[in-house]
């Protein structure tokens, strides 16, 4: 029974697996040409500028709350406990403040960062789709996600006189 079941099973995958079959599949490295996209460095210069006047912001509170914390180390033995617990409450404060600024600070740049790139990978894919059509590929595959593809045809060249 059991040899049945797995010569059906094999049989079922087989005839699957032939529908699926492509003639014509290309290759093409998304990294490589993303990489050298002109526009790709101006929006990294824009997001720093953009983020700048944030990120000077959180290396002041990070200053300061070092600076409490070293306080803190330094005078707490000569502290009055009124003075030391003002202290730790201060800089319990600041602390929640920064982590707060800093996780938001991380949001955003994150997000503008994944809405900049993307700007960038649509011209990219469309050109992609538009070169498959045009050469009649059935799959274009990214050369970083395939171990080995023989015989297989690099379409990178093309996708990057296409989109500068």
């Amino acid at each position: 029974m059991k040899k049945i079941l797995c010569k059906a099973c094999a049989t079922l995958a087989l005839s699957l697996s032939a529908g699926v079959y492509a003639d014509k599949i290309a290759v093409v490295n998304i990294a490589e040409i993303f990489q050298n996209m002109p526009a790709r460095e101006m929006v990294t210069k824009q997001i720093e500028s953009e983020f700048k006047g944030r990120a000077t912001e959180l290396q002041n509170l990070e200053k300061k709350l070092q600076l409490c914390v070293e306080k803190l180390r330094r005078n707490s033995t000569t502290m009055k406990q009124s003075e030391r617990e003002k202290l730790e409450k201060e800089l319990l404060t600041k602390r929640d403040q920064f982590a707060e600024k800093a996780q938001k600070f991380e949001e955003d740049n994150h997000r503008r960062q994944t809405e900049e790139r993307n700007k960038i990978l649509k011209p990219i894919q469309d050109s992609i789709k538009s070169i498959a059509n045009k050469e009649s590929y059935d799959v274009v595959i990214d050369a970083n996600a395939v171990a080995y593809a023989k015989n297989s045809i690099d379409i990178t060249k093309q996708v990057q006189k296409q989109v500068k």
